[in-house]
């Protein structure tokens, strides 16, 4: 579905039902360059399940008119703002990777908005190496190659999908690819910048699930579960084998511990 947030035109997908006022509704944000489609399973069993789902296109990825926003601040206060077009007071916010900061930095700016938060993929800093992020605002190829190397556990790699014949590593490489304008290069230097996640902790107020891949070698577990302690309701779910894409490698077993928490 198609909306408005700042005069430009948002896409946010419903996993397949139309938005219904009433229902609590689940909103998840992706990662660095990404976009909806990295939520598919998890976002078709919330709409089943008796929520609202919106699967936000961040400005200027996706289906989303641009452009990119700088800083995790400034998409903290759109995704506020998005949240306003559909008159949300509040909502479980879901966010992987860069889309986790988003979602803790809305959390803890107005902490009654957010009934539920699960972040995935997260760490108390997440910067990002001066040749990488030199590549990705370059419009490089080679910044794609490294993360999606660095992104995707052992297993992805050598196969691994649940669904035959699809190729993770592939599939998350177009995807990068589709991004315009250094979009990626623009969202690694706003996950780089950003150093405020253990003070927005402490001002989340709802429950807080982390869930954390075993050999993300992007956002390291021991650093996600520091974080988790810093919320006065956090908890840890560290999926085995899983890496930093834990909802595209193990999407079944990422959905277990969602279901739980929102």
């Amino acid at each position: 579905m198609d909306f408005v947030v700042d005069a430009r035109t948002v896409f946010a997908a419903g996993g397949g039902k139309a938005f219904k006022p009433g229902l609590p509704t689940v909103i998840f944000i992706h990662g660095a360059g990404m976009d909806h489609t990295v939520w598919t399973l998890q976002t078709r069993f919330f709409a089943y399940h008796g929520r609202n789902v919106l699967a936000l296109d961040l400005p200027g990825h996706g289906r989303s008119a641009g452009p990119a926003l700088p800083s995790v601040g400034a998409l903290a206060d759109w995704l506020l703002r998005a949240m306003d077009a559909f008159k949300l007071e509040k909502a479980a916010l879901v966010g992987h990777s860069m889309g986790a900061l988003i979602a803790l930095e809305a959390a803890a700016r107005a902490p009654a908005r957010a009934w539920a938060l699960a972040l995935l993929g997260v760490a108390t800093r997440m910067p990002v190496h001066p040749d990488l992020l030199k590549s990705a605002q370059s419009g490089e190829h080679s910044a794609i190659d490294l993360l999606t190397s660095w992104g995707y556990g052992r297993r992805a790699h050598l196969g691994g999908a649940q669904a035959p014949g699809t190729w993770m590593l592939g599939t998350g490489g177009r995807l990068l690819e589709r991004g315009t304008d250094r979009v990626l290069g623009t969202d690694l230097a706003a996950c780089d910048a950003y150093v405020d996640a253990p003070q927005a902790a402490t001002k989340v107020t709802c429950p807080v699930l982390v869930i954390a891949g075993e050999i993300d070698r992007m956002t390291a577990p021991a650093s996600a579960r520091e974080l988790a302690t810093k919320f006065q309701d956090g908890r840890v779910v560290t999926l085995a084998n899983a890496g930093h894409l834990m909802m595209v490698e193990q999407p079944d077993r990422t959905l277990d511990a969602l279901a739980e928490a929102v």
